[in-house]
C-alpha cells in the first residue's frame, strides 16, 4: 500500500548562522514561533535585507534562505 504524499517537504535554512529545518510553505511568523520567539519582539533580516513587518505574513520560507533575527530588548539607564 502506498503512503499518501505530503505537500510539505523539509527545507534547510540558516538562522543566525546555524542550520535549521522547517516544512516548505512555512510562513515567517510560524517559523519564529517554532523557534520559541515572539514575533512581536524581534527584527528580521531576510537574505541580507531588513524585512518590514508588513511583509512577514506573505513571506514563505524557501530552501537556502538566510535569516538574522535580533531580539528587541527594553531598558535603559
Amino acid at each position: 500500500m502506498t503512503q499518501p504524499q505530503s505537500h510539505s517537504t523539509p527545507v534547510t535554512l540558516q538562522v543566525n548562522g546555524d542550520a535549521h529545518q522547517c516544512l516548505s510553505q512555512c510562513s515567517l511568523p510560524d517559523l519564529l514561533i517554532s523557534l520559541g520567539m515572539n514575533p512581536r519582539l524581534v527584527a528580521v533580516e531576510y537574505n541580507g535585507e531588513i524585512l518590514h513587518r508588513q511583509f512577514w505574513d506573505d513571506t514563505v520560507i524557501q530552501e537556502g534562505d538566510r535569516l538574522e533575527i535580533v531580539t528587541i530588548v527594553g531598558g535603559g539607564c
